[in-house]
């Protein structure tokens, strides 16, 4: 379920895009749309910016400068890569770029370098070891491309470090380890993985609440990853994992305590502190704590009978992908948030960070659009005469905005890049293989324009502009 927030009420009248077209090349793909595929990339050494595009029988690569001015270009043919999709990218140190073609069928990965200035290509094949492992996640970092590989029967990770044309091997073992479940119960690593799958959190970027409320989380840092796990409802367990020597450090986090027993639990890392939300059907608690010493630098307690101090949006509720009601008051709100799967997600942007809490669910049941369901009897707007049976995911959540000291504040949210590039693909028909790169201050939006038949790449701002 694709996240939306209440600030695109007013998108939809009212806001400008914030939108910038930096580049545009012709180019006429002439295949099949299943065929096609589109890749942006920034060298973080050198701040170029490359568009990957490919069709069913060329790949073209546009180089454009840090200015955005197009420097370079290098057309080739598919071979190798054949009924094969993206998967990543890397920047070896000569700035040359390397793709990493995948394909299911045989469960290997084609890495190709494309030299500029010689227009050559050289290729390698990497087999997975499928019979064993599974892909568990794959991202960039640092110009390198990562590869996450969860065995089958080993409590164990691997990470393939793909850097200058070299595989580096790290085995993370996780046997020294204690995991429980929900219910006290021991479990197996891999027991705890296939029953609350990994989420991996794209580092400097909005994770939406439907990404946040998984149990099990993953977030990228430079030659590291923490792997959090909130199966349980009264703790927080954190393995911090050193890519350079594969040491891995384990870290508990209990959540705070209400005067009932949790339904719902989850956390968040976000720039060396952990954000715990902690719910029961009368009460809120939410707590932010140092990751180094694990004391607790704010801490929240909300009963039903009281006003949030730091809501800086109203308590919502969006059914699919509708535009969100508002929920009356702290008492149903916290009623609603109980039964569903509680999460909070932590951005900063230039000015500010900005939290949101909330969680999701799913419900099946018959419906009567006249103001007294579950959904509706906060809203009231909806013809009385309507009534249909549903199966819908839902959210209830709202937004906090703090100074980046942790500081409450009056202010309200402005919308995202990311929400504003959203908006543009769902109203131009015209844009085809969207693909997103966020830059340090911005986003670029890269796509084919179906109409114009060339490569555009436009530029997007968080804010009201």
């Amino acid at each position: 379920m694709k996240q939306i927030f209440l600030f695109l009420v007013f998108i939809y009248s009212t806001v400008s895009l914030s939108q910038t077209v930096l580049a545009s090349y012709p180019i006429d793909l002439k295949t099949q749309k299943e065929e096609c595929e589109t890749l942006n990339a920034e060298n973080v050494v050198t701040h170029e910016v490359f568009a990957f595009i490919a069709s069913r029988d060329s790949l073209t690569i546009l180089k454009y400068n840090s200015a955005l001015f197009l420097n370079d270009k290098f057309t080739t043919t598919r071979q190798y890569t054949e009924n094969r999709s993206l998967m990543g990218y890397s920047f070896s140190e000569d700035g040359n770029p390397t793709l990493y073609w995948f394909s299911p069928v045989d469960n290997s990965i084609i890495v190709i370098k494309y030299y500029f200035e010689t227009k050559t290509t050289r290729a390698l094949k990497f087999g997975l070891p499928v019979d064993e492992q599974s892909i568990l996640a794959q991202y960039q970092k640092d110009n390198n491309f990562y590869l996450v590989l969860k065995y089958k029967e080993k409590p164990a990770l691997t990470v393939y470090l793909f850097k200058n044309g070299m595989a580096d091997e790290k085995f993370l073992d996780f046997s020294p380890f204690t995991f429980r479940d929900r219910k006290t119960q021991q479990k197996t690593f891999n027991q705890i993985l296939n029953e609350n799958p990994i989420e991996k959190m794209e580092p400097g970027e909005y994770n939406p609440l439907y990404k946040v409320t998984a149990k099990s989380k993953l977030y990228i840092l430079p030659n590291r990853l923490i792997l959090s796990l909130d199966q349980g409802l009264r703790k927080t367990q954190l393995f911090d994992i050193n890519l350079e020597n594969s040491e891995i450090t384990e870290k508990t986090f209990l959540q705070p305590l209400g005067q009932k027993n949790a339904r719902t639990s989850n956390s968040f890392y976000h720039e060396n502190k952990l954000y715990q939300i902690n719910v029961n059907s009368n009460e809120l608690l939410f707590d932010i704590k140092d990751y180094n010493t694990g004391e607790s630098i704010k801490s929240f307690t909300v009963l039903r009978k009281d006003t949030i101090r730091f809501n800086n949006s109203p308590f919502l509720m969006q059914i699919e992908d509708r535009k969100p009601k508002t929920i009356k008051n702290t008492s149903n709100f916290i009623k609603e948030l109980a039964s569903t799967n509680a999460g909070l997600s932590v951005y900063k942007n230039q000015k500010n960070l900005l939290i949101t809490l909330g969680g999701t669910g799913s419900s099946s049941k018959t419906v009567s659009m006249n103001g007294f369901n579950m959904f509706d009897d906060y809203f009231g707007d909806f013809p009385s005469t309507n009534y249909y049976n549903i199966d819908s995911d839902y959210s209830v959540f709202f937004e906090s905005i703090w100074t980046k000291k942790l500081e409450l504040t009056t202010e309200t949210h402005e919308p995202f890049a990311s929400d504003k590039i959203y908006y543009f693909i769902d109203t131009h028909r015209e844009v085809f293989i969207p693909n997103v790169i966020k830059l340090n201050n911005y986003s670029i939006l890269g796509y084919y324009d179906t109409i114009a038949k060339q490569y555009t790449l436009r530029k997007f701002t968080d804010g009201f502009e």
